[in-house]
């Protein structure tokens, strides 16, 4: 197989964290977030661009809560609007051509078989298995489904009306575990104290009215709508939200609201701290070992092989010393590893982008 280049994140690395907090109680779907059920689920920080602080800040607020109990992961989104609007109606649209709320979900860590949702203000969801990300050759599986998913959308304003008073939507969602756990470690829902990666993203177009109706701004340039904005919660560092490595972590606590402070407090117990601090010294680790493959798809994008020779992937730079870095390198194929933080285990990571523990089984 021919790789083709991976463009690499100009990005230092820091996802976002959350501690999700046990629910207290079942609550009714329907899109509102001013209810009992969420009061004390602490908000995240609000949405940045997609590329993080080097471009401007979103100009509307978009910021989520989180919730779980044995039954259900439960996401809940406020998203800041003046313009709310929407065209598609049909499961499984590309929901993306509206302004729309997505979902990004990697049980395992491990940057293969992931879900993504998307919703729009319609209520209209994109539900779908990715098997690799696109850079590794993809494909997504739209017929997947979240058997049992419950979504719901509320409005302060009204749709597809630019007349109204309009000041946000809002999105409630209840994703079953029962089908989360297909791609989860053991194929099981997660355990208090552990996490997943788990990112959001908010795509929003540029539109004017015309006859009364919204319509996508058009670049006389090009003849084509702008390009959409991407707001995201943690940032990626390259316009691509198929990039799970940078993905947040969402810590799974055993706390109940009641039990917690309205901040969320109660995620250093589990080597994760909020906003946007560096997580436990392995994921560090791995994240080395990432960026070593960026750099090895590129040499061979450019030279038709991939390299034993660090030299010509880290280009001078010091941060490039891996104490115990190994690679096996076959043609069209490499495996690199390098020990975990406490010596006792090795991370892996191959071609296609596939991480792993050493014992852990890698398909």
């Amino acid at each position: 197989m021919k790789w083709s280049a991976v463009p690499e994140p100009d990005i230092v690395y820091a996802p976002r964290a959350y501690t999700c907090l046990r629910a207290e109680g079942e609550p009714v779907i329907d899109g509102r977030l001013d209810k009992p059920f969420w009061e004390r689920a602490p908000w995240t920080e609000a949405f940045i661009d997609i590329e993080g602080d080097k471009r401007p800040h979103p100009a509307k607020r978009t910021r989520v809560k989180m919730l779980w109990d044995d039954t259900y992961f439960y996401v809940g989104a406020e998203l800041e609007e003046d313009e709310i609007w929407a065209t598609l109606t049909e499961r499984d649209s590309v929901i993306f051509h509206d302004n729309d709320f997505e979902i990004f979900i990697d049980p395992d860590g491990d940057t293969h078989q992931y879900y993504e949702l998307e919703i729009n203000a319609l209520n209209t969801v994109w539900d779908l298995l990715l098997v690799t990300p696109y850079r590794d050759g993809g494909p997504p599986i739209n017929g997947w489904d979240i058997r049992g998913l419950r979504t719901a959308v509320h409005m302060n304003g009204e749709l597809n009306n630019p007349a109204a008073a309009n000041r946000s939507w809002s999105v409630e969602v209840a994703m079953p575990w029962n089908a989360l756990k297909e791609c989860a470690a053991d194929g099981r829902p997660p355990a208090a104290g552990e996490w997943w990666r788990v990112n959001f993203s908010r795509v929003q177009w540029r539109v004017e009215v015309q006859d009364g109706q919204y319509r996508k701004q058009v670049n006389p340039e090009t003849g084509k709508p702008y390009p959409e904005d991407n707001w995201v919660w943690s940032p990626q560092g390259v316009v691509n939200m198929h990039y799970p490595e940078l993905w947040g972590y969402v810590v799974f606590s055993s706390e109940e609201m009641g039990a917690a402070g309205a901040d969320g407090a109660g995620g250093a117990e589990y080597g994760l701290r909020e906003h946007g601090v560096v997580p436990p010294p392995d994921e560090a680790v791995k994240w080395q070992l990432r960026r070593l493959y960026y750099r090895q798809r590129n040499y061979y994008a450019e030279h038709g092989c991939f390299t034993e020779e660090l030299q010509l992937l880290s280009r001078g730079e010091q941060a490039w010393a891996i104490p115990g870095l190994h690679m096996e390198i076959g043609t069209g194929l490499f495996r690199m590893s390098a020990p975990s933080s406490d010596g006792k285990a090795r991370y892996w990571i191959r071609e296609d982008g596939k991480q792993w523990r050493e014992g852990d089984a890698c398909k």
